[in-house]
């Protein structure tokens, strides 16, 4: 249990960044993509060629195919994080007399995080067929910038409708395309974009609450031992008053998983804590994460390219968003929802 604990959180300190940059992909030309191919001319210059396809094969089937790689490294990590918040966080604040709610919140926001990830995983993301194309090109009107009238999709064979986009991974069209999110190794559209805000609010509300709870253990610890007035000898026999190194070292030897954990958890609620806000604003202006990569690629100013000179350009603007309750609302209630509700 102990080598796997570590083991597993450790593997997630590394992957944890690069796979979070993939939730923003749905891109040919990511920051990602950028650091990668960077990283290749360097590395090329000191690597076998033969290794260097191997790598890139590899990077091609994480990244850029269908795989349920991070869905059992998201299930992993959880499981090695729980595991440690119930044999020792849980068992330590118990004794401690923690109240027992405080101690169940973090199980109940599993209980609502895994509902979120089968629906956000399995649900359909709003892909675009021969038969529901005629209804979903009507739900948005075209900007003229982002979305032009008339594009057809090389790969479907049919016109793409506003807020559309091919997604290379599962090779589909998507409707209100967001990402591509290789923790739940599905799209993110229309249709599955509230179980991904909820999905992504609860993942982060556990990594706060098991943050708060183990750094509530630890503080507690300390009042208890009284530790914070005691003193002790250095390696040069000299007495000194404890202080916050000294604190961190008896913690890191009294309780090294539970720190680790605790800074794994830590990273992750600010990450996602991040990732939540700027999701939540993405939702209330009425925009996808493709919209506002590609309204602030050039400076967001796009050449048309049908319909009008090649050379005039124009300026992206919102034409979309309807007010943040409204905007709020249609995360939750998408027009092909209410369509098929009127009928």
């Amino acid at each position: 249990m102990d080598f796997l604990t570590l083991f597993l959180i450790y593997l997630g300190f590394l992957l944890t960044t690069v796979a979070l940059l993939c939730t923003c992909s749905g891109r040919k030309e990511s920051f990602l993509t950028r650091g990668v191919n960077g990283a290749s001319q360097i590395l090329s210059f000191i690597i076998p060629t033969q290794l260097q396809r191997v790598t890139q094969r590899m990077c091609h089937r994480l990244f850029h195919t269908r795989s349920w790689l991070f869905v059992a490294l998201h299930l992993a990590l959880q499981a090695a994080v729980y595991g440690e918040y119930t044999w020792e966080v849980a068992v330590y604040c118990w004794e401690l007399q923690f109240p027992l709610l405080i101690l169940l919140v973090p199980y109940l926001l599993l209980v609502g995080n895994m509902a979120c990830f089968i629906l956000c995983s399995w649900a359909d993301p709003g892909i675009i067929t021969r038969s529901n194309h005629s209804s979903l090109v009507k739900i948005h009107a075209y900007d003229g910038v982002l979305y032009q009238k008339g594009i057809v999709c090389p790969t479907c064979h049919m016109e793409k409708p506003a807020r559309s986009k091919h997604c290379s991974v599962c090779n589909v069209c998507v409707h209100r395309f967001d990402h591509h999110c290789v923790w739940v190794n599905n799209c993110i559209g229309a249709s599955n974009a509230k179980y991904f805000f909820l999905y992504l609010l609860t993942l982060t509300a556990m990594a706060a609450a098991i943050t708060t709870i183990s750094t509530a253990l630890l503080i507690q610890v300390v009042l208890l031992s009284n530790v914070l007035h005691g003193r002790y000898i250095d390696e040069e026999g000299q007495e000194h008053a404890v202080g916050l190194l000294f604190l961190v070292q008896h913690f890191f030897q009294t309780f090294p998983r539970i720190v680790f954990m605790l800074g794994f958890v830590l990273l992750l609620t600010l990450v996602l804590g991040a990732y939540c806000c700027f999701h939540l604003y993405l939702t209330l202006t009425n925009q996808t994460s493709n919209e506002w990569y590609k309204s602030r690629r050039d400076g967001g100013c796009y050449y048309h390219q049908t319909f009008q000179p090649p050379l005039r350009e124009a300026v992206y603007k919102n034409i979309y968003s309807k007010g943040a309750w409204m905007n709020f609302k249609e995360i939750f209630n998408p027009p092909p929802l209410l369509e098929g509700k009127k009928k």
